[in-house]
């Protein structure tokens, strides 16, 4: 029995109108703040010594591009309260902060999504508890969907800002020029499974032909993790399969459905109408996508849409993935602030104050949602595109908020299984093993992490 569609309406409810980031950022430093003779946690009275703390961001959007003008609106209400940031990159943030967990030298602040901030970190039990933040009545309009994702065991360990779909998008002009538009649904932006594998042989047959100008229809990569829940949500919407069971305490990639989904992809690329690249992750992928190289791309957000931008001569237009039955799921992504649990109360009641300033204030959470580039959590906030020049080119990416599907990358043994996940694509695309040995050899190893 297929239990993805319907569990898809609890995560879309609570956005008005609706990016594992996919690429990489350089590593920055920034300190900001100031100080007076105000307490943290107060605007007015009193006195204490000025606290400081650090923040470290992976890079969402143009989040961190803005931290500075973030810090000083925050100290025009917190002066006591200073705070210094860097931006990690996806390549190595990781293991930097798994090397000041281990070193007892962890930031204060971290702004990431909930695999890393209460999969990874929460889960291993050197995160802060949230759950006063959530039991305030700023946190009501935010939809459960998220509120469930955000904690483990009832304890929260993130406080969300922004969500966003993760979607793919087309080359229009070359849909367009190869007669391939006629297999997906422009006013819904989805299309069928059959229509995929129509699509990408007819691009492949222009391509022969010289008719248009890409080199392949569309690359599946597997050099590594980055962007992998692209290549997931190819996998799992082909024929409606499931990535884990519905409670999470198991990785259920080899059902029937997504065997005949990695068959097919398997097909698709030994018959030309797609391409595997082994060594290629999501930015490799989305950057041939933007020269014209490769005419989809399965990783696809507005970030990258911003990102690619000046590159990109021609329309990238925003599709959903395909699915047998035309109605897809897409993966979620959303992004907040957590707390390292470094045992100084001083600094976690700062930290709070500055994460509702940022994820809560009616004016700052706005801007900030903004500068992800992505949609606010918070239904109260409504549509806070409506009169910017953005309007337009948001809608899109709105209407993938639609397709949300339930998230699942809380399931134990998710960094070992990410590891797992593009090796087994690996090894099906070199004929290293066939589908079915493969699959079950991923799933057997991932489970085997799940305590």
């Amino acid at each position: 029995m297929n239990m993805r569609k319907p569990l898809a309406l609890l995560l879309a409810a609570g956005l008005t109108l609706g990016l594992a980031a996919c690429g990489g950022g350089a590593t920055t430093e920034s300190p900001s703040g100031g100080s007076s003779e105000t307490p943290a946690g107060s605007t007015g009275s009193g006195s204490a010594e000025t606290v400081s703390l650090t923040l470290w961001t992976y890079p969402v959007g143009s989040f961190a591009d803005n931290l500075d003008a973030t810090i000083a609106a925050f100290n025009e209400v917190h002066p006591e309260i200073q705070i210094t940031y860097e931006t990690i990159d996806y390549q190595n943030g990781d293991t930097r902060v798994t090397s000041a967990i281990q070193g007892g030298s962890t930031p204060d602040l971290i702004f990431e999504g909930p695999e890393r901030l209460v999969g990874n970190w929460g889960r291993s039990g050197v995160m802060v508890d949230l759950s006063d933040l959530w039991a305030e009545d700023a946190a009501s309009d935010i939809s459960a969907g998220i509120a469930e994702s955000s904690q483990l065991d009832g304890a929260y360990y993130m406080y969300p800002l922004s969500v966003t779909a993760h979607s793919m998008a087309i080359n229009y002009e070359v849909f367009e020029a190869a007669g391939a538009l006629q297999y997906i649904d422009e006013e819904t932006r989805t299309w069928t499974t059959d229509g995929f594998v129509s699509a990408m042989a007819a691009i492949r047959d222009a391509i022969a032909a010289g008719t248009v100008n890409v080199i392949t229809p569309g690359i599946v990569y597997c050099g590594g993790q980055g962007g992998d829940q692209g290549t997931r949500a190819l996998v799992n919407n082909l024929y409606s399969g499931y990535f884990t069971n519905e409670d999470g305490t198991a990785y259920t990639a080899d059902s029937a459905e997504n065997i005949q989904a990695l068959e097919l992809l398997k097909t698709m690329v030994d018959d030309g109408s797609l391409d595997a690249n082994t060594s290629f992750v999501a930015s490799d992928e989305l950057q041939a996508f933007a020269n014209q190289t490769c005419a989809v791309t399965f990783c696809w957000n507005y970030s990258n849409y911003v990102q690619y931008a000046e590159q990109t001569q021609f329309t990238p237009y925003v599709m959903a993935f395909p699915s047998d039955d035309g109605v897809p799921e897409l993966e979620m992504g959303f992004y907040g602030l957590g707390i390292f649990d470094n045992g100084d109360e001083a600094k976690i009641e700062a930290a709070k104050e500055f994460i509702r300033f940022v994820c809560n204030d009616e004016t700052q959470a706005v801007e900030c949602v903004k500068q992800t580039g992505f949609f606010p959590v918070h239904e109260n906030f409504g549509d806070v595109y409506a009169g910017t020049d953005e309007e337009e080119t948001k809608a899109p990416f709105a209407l993938m908020s639609t397709y949300l599907g339930r998230f699942y990358n809380l399931t134990p043994g998710w960094t070992e299984q990410r590891t797992n996940w593009w090796n087994m694509l690996q090894q099906i695309f070199t004929d290293a093993k066939d589908v079915q040995t493969a699959v079950t050899d991923y799933v057997t190893a991932s489970n085997a992490n799940i305590g």
